[in-house]
């Protein structure tokens, strides 16, 4: 008989007061005497708390330690003489309430609880007035919103090493939620990734610690700060790993999707294109035209890179990744053109990265020119998609004559299918050396079996994403 797994715990962080059927008694008012002799029976954490207010309010902006020096002493003053009391410099229990009340006021109707997961190992205080618990989609636990407010949350939790935290620190960033506009910053032991656009704000904290990536995300309406930063405030400062960690096998079918991840959208690129490696250090060349208007340029979805150098005559552009990457093959160019008619074939995502590999499009070199005798490109006889442009341009030998171009159709007059056009390899050459990059150069080789022009495809092209 299967055990059946430990449900989430949930509980509130202050319970709630029971209704009485007569109001209290209002907290008389203390002489300066009284208000010292009280304030001197408060707990370390409660003399913080009352700094913490302050500062929110505007008054102090000192450490908090909770010493009443004379820092926090004229900030009560100033605080008292705001909101109309003596500027004593010191709180009575009922201007403390009432500070706190104001602290506490933003906060009204997020019912802020322990929540306590032991299949992810996770225990932290979430905004329960506004979450409730949506399903896991490993390596999260997604809550989504439970009212009007669109606010949504995930406790992130898998097993790994720094490997693996590199590869989700990649991951989190493709998602819907995660806005590319934001700080963000990473090291060996965790990331903290901030997203915002005119919808959301994301904030993103994993950590890695003994095999276990464990972390969270806040996702919050824009506009709200002042309620988004004091319940992420808390959120952080309640983190706590317990004993668990959520299994890979923590998925729906629901979730399972081409354009999900773990059961969340993903973010989609405004264009898609090819581009090849031409150095071991993972300079990737693609497109001009591709990359001309880009906000974020990404390569296989998940690295970021700049443009490095770019020539739109000749059609081409450099790409430089933020990372350095470790390409399995580069281009090597050939030297000296082929003879017309021969066999030729681009590697591209043709399908703008549905597939996970790139496909070969077969076809012929038809010219060295342009069809209007253009001396930098060549003209092919290949039925190549969108998606190609940018990629490489092989013989039968796998050496690269080239990259694809853009077809050129104009308005009103298109061109039949198999025409397509490629930047002419020498070209490119001398525009790499111009630009400091020392490609790989050499004759032509005899005919490659179809499988290894296949592997050399899928090792040496990328797709590129522009945002």
């Amino acid at each position: 008989m299967q055990q059946a797994q430990t449900a989430p715990v949930v509980e509130p962080v202050q319970a709630a007061p029971e209704a009485a059927p007569v109001q209290p008694a209002p907290v008389p008012e203390e002489t300066p005497r009284e208000a010292r002799a009280s304030e001197a029976q408060l707990t370390r954490a409660e003399r913080d708390e009352l700094q913490i207010a302050l500062e929110w309010a505007g008054f102090y902006q000192g450490r908090i330690d909770g010493a009443f020096g004379g820092g926090t002493r004229r900030s009560m003053a100033a605080w008292q003489a705001e909101n109309g009391h003596d500027a004593t410099g010191i709180l009575t229990t009922r201007q403390r309430d009432q500070l706190l009340g104001q602290y506490y006021a933003v906060l009204e109707g997020m019912e802020l609880a322990r929540y306590a997961d032991p299949r992810a190992g996770i225990a932290m205080d979430l905004p329960m007035g506004v979450l409730e618990f949506d399903r896991y989609e490993a390596p999260f636990a997604i809550f989504r919103p439970s009212g009007d407010l669109q606010a949504r949350a995930l406790l992130i939790s898998q097993p790994g090493d720094l490997s693996a935290m590199n590869g989700l620190y990649e991951v989190m960033q493709t998602l819907e939620i995660v806005p590319l506009e934001g700080e963000r910053s990473r090291d060996n032991g965790g990331f903290v990734i901030e997203g915002a656009n005119d919808r959301i704000v994301s904030h993103t904290e994993v950590s890695l610690r003994n095999g276990q990536i464990k972390g969270f995300t806040l996702i919050w309406p824009a506009g709200d700060e002042e309620r988004r930063t004091r319940v992420l405030g808390l959120m952080r400062a309640s983190f706590e790993r317990t004993e668990g960690v959520l299994s890979a096998a923590e998925v729906s079918d629901d979730g399972q999707s081409v354009d999900l991840v773990s059961g969340l959208k993903v973010r989609t690129a405004k264009a898609t294109g090819s581009g090849f490696f031409i150095e071991t250090r993972g300079t990737v060349l693609t497109s001009s035209d591709m990359v001309a208007s880009c906000e974020r340029i990404t390569l296989n979805g998940v690295y970021t890179a700049r443009v490095l150098a770019s020539d739109p005559a000749l059609g081409v552009a450099v790409l430089m990744p933020e990372d350095r990457l470790a390409p399995r093959r580069v281009a090597q160019f050939r030297a000296g053109d082929p003879r017309l008619q021969s066999e030729v074939a681009v590697a591209g995502f043709s399908f703008g990265g549905v597939l996970a590999a790139p496909t070969l499009t077969f076809g012929t070199l038809e010219d060295l020119r342009g069809l209007g005798g253009e001396e930098e490109m060549k003209r092919l006889a290949l039925a190549a998609l969108p998606g190609d442009v940018g990629g490489p341009v092989f013989d039968a030998g796998g050496t690269v004559l080239g990259m694809l171009l853009p077809r050129g159709d104009e308005e009103g007059r298109r061109l039949p299918d198999e025409v397509s056009f490629a930047a002419k390899g020498e070209m490119i050459l001398d525009f790499l050396r111009d630009n400091g990059i020392q490609p790989v150069a050499r004759g032509g080789m005899g005919p490659m079996a179809p499988e290894d022009l296949t592997a050399l495809a899928t090792d040496m092209t990328v797709l590129v994403g522009c945002w």
